[in-house]
């Protein structure tokens, strides 16, 4: 069937992740955190995504600026910052500002020119990914935000696919669906979904029962393979 609308997950594939801590780092008087942003950042979204995944299978779930905040505490006492407060503070802040990656308003504006639905499909409560988009400047792009608050469980729940056809009335091979997490293209592959997985620090695949369509370095070619399909 013809694809009729492009769904992007948004941490890591729309927003780049990283950018907070970054950022940070690049602030006078930051030169001690300017040692350990990388390694913070790296543990920062590992955890962020695995408290994700172990709420969603313990039915314990809390919305994911919880999480990001938790995922943060580890990352900070890992790297031996756990008591620096303004710090942690400055770094939430900055989380809620996430720069889009540089080919991200080119990309989504030529979807929507070709007459494509667009829209995200994150495990951000609405309060979060409202940020990140109005930061990035994004919003005049997108046909819908979809947040997991509505179904209330993280991915990869197949509640959380569902809530596309809900929006669009789409069946899932009229979808296509990009992911900068491979799991999270993989799940959707299973689901039904046409999908890319935005691999852009040329990981391994996932050893799971699908595998995404497509693996791409970035987001460039998202319009000409939808568009193909």
């Amino acid at each position: 069937m013809t694809i009729k609308a492009c769904v992007f997950d948004a941490y890591g594939t729309l927003f780049d992740v990283a950018a907070a801590a970054r950022e940070a780092a690049t602030e006078p008087g930051r030169e001690a955190f300017a040692e350990h942003w990388r390694k913070l950042a790296a543990d920062w979204r590992l955890k962020q995504l695995q408290y994700t995944w172990l709420r969603a299978v313990a039915g314990a779930h809390t919305d994911f600026w919880e999480v990001t905040q938790n995922g943060l505490d580890w990352a900070m006492e890992a790297s031996g910052l756990g008591g620096d407060a303004e710090l942690r503070e400055r770094l939430l802040a900055l989380y809620f500002e996430l720069s889009a990656y540089p080919e991200v308003p080119k990309m989504l504006a030529a979807l929507k020119q070709d007459g494509f639905a667009t829209a995200i499909l994150s495990n951000g409560e609405p309060g979060m990914l409202d940020g990140a988009v109005q930061s990035a400047g994004v919003g005049g792009y997108l046909d819908a935000v979809l947040s997991v608050e509505e179904v209330g469980v993280f991915k990869p729940h197949r509640s959380v696919y569902e809530m596309v056809g809900q929006r669009f009335g789409t069946a899932p091979d009229e979808v296509f669906f990009v992911s900068s997490n491979g799991w999270d293209a993989a799940h959707a592959t299973g689901f039904g979904f046409t999908t890319a997985w935005v691999n852009r620090a040329q990981e391994p695949m996932d050893r799971l029962p699908w595998t995404p369509a497509h693996v791409l370095p970035d987001l460039t070619t998202i319009p000409d393979l939808v568009k193909a399909r």
